[in-house]
């Protein structure tokens, strides 16, 4: 009994190790998850600073946009009002040369000296007012070419502007181009983060698979042949895939204009005579309906759902044995901008 009793008193004692061990292994996860945050935090941010500034590139777009049409206008209305001087020009060189050739020709006639003499008077009239026209036709010709050097200056600096306003644009376009890919590459990140989390939570499924950017799913797991009410089992499954949803919601900042499409596909035999559906076309699309108003009712925003129909026009695989048709009849999610 003695030896018993000194066994118990020199037995190791391991809880407060173990005590230990799990405060370290507390203490780790609630460091992982304060750098998550705050990774979370910063990355929000920089999404927050693209986007003012692809706000302030379109705004400088259509300003610049805007300055060009003017410019354009008035390089138009430049144009119009040389053309106008050039003619007005023309048109008074003519007349100073009708009245040159007027003057250096003297008249013929007859009769006396006295006759001769008024006509010569009438004649020296006839000059001088002819010269003084001549002068003032000079001078407007003078004026006139003033005011079209000067029009012509201000349309090359008009072309000038406009030629600089251009190459304005084309580097904020190429600039907003590249803000624009950084955009789908952002939403390409959370479709990919998307799918994984789906992929996690559905597991791995012959009846659910990736194909490129889109998730398929088997029209069997939701609906019985030819129906669009969705089946309990489908139910299950789309319970999974709204959580998933109401998680990315809140990931992805809200000013991306993101939607989560739901698109239903058929094969190609038709449907039945007694169908409520006058063709595979209602078919599809009465089945994504339903997977999105089911979505809705889990919580998920209407404003990032949309249902489409695309009948048997869309198939995956051209074979006609029944594993191919089978393949077609699917409904697939693809998380795409809107």
């Amino acid at each position: 009994m003695a030896l018993s009793r000194f066994r118990r008193d020199n037995g190791m004692n391991y809880w407060p190790g173990f005590v230990d061990a799990l405060s370290t292994l507390v203490l780790s996860v609630i460091f992982l998850l304060t750098v998550f945050m705050v990774a979370q935090f910063f990355l929000s941010q920089e999404v927050a600073g693209k986007d003012t500034a692809l706000a302030r590139l379109n705004a400088q777009i259509a300003r610049l946009s805007q300055l060009l049409s003017l410019e354009q206008t008035g390089k138009s209305s430049l144009q119009d009002e040389v053309a106008k001087l050039r003619a007005s020009l023309n048109a008074a060189e003519s007349e100073r040369d009708r009245l040159r050739a007027a003057t250096s020709q003297p008249a013929a006639g007859s009769g006396g000296p006295d006759k001769l003499n008024n006509q010569l008077d009438l004649e020296k009239e006839a000059t001088a007012r002819a010269v003084a026209q001549i002068e003032n036709l000079n001078q407007q010709i003078t004026a006139l070419r003033r005011q079209i050097a000067a029009l012509e200056e201000a349309l090359g600096a008009s072309e000038k502007k406009e030629s600089t306003a251009q190459l304005r644009i084309a580097d904020l376009g190429q600039r907003l181009n590249v803000a624009l890919a950084q955009r789908v590459q952002e939403l390409s990140r959370y479709r990919s983060d998307f799918f994984g989390t789906l992929r996690d939570i559905l597991g791995d499924r012959p009846d659910i698979r990736i194909v490129g950017d889109r998730f398929v799913f088997q029209s069997e797991l939701f609906f019985d042949s030819g129906a669009a009410t969705l089946r309990p089992e489908g139910r299950a499954e789309l319970d999974k895939l709204a959580s998933a949803l109401l998680g990315l919601e809140k990931q992805i900042p809200s000013d991306i204009n993101w939607v989560l499409r739901v698109d239903g596909h058929t094969d190609v035999r038709p449907v039945a005579a007694t169908s409520p559906f006058k063709s595979n076309w209602d078919l599809s699309a009465a089945r994504a309906i339903s997977v999105v108003q089911y979505l809705i009712s889990k919580g998920v925003s209407p404003q990032r759902l949309a249902a489409a129909g695309f009948g048997e026009f869309q198939p995956i695989d051209a074979g006609t044995t029944d594993q191919a048709l089978a393949h077609n009849r699917r409904i697939e999610l693809k998380l795409t901008e809107r």
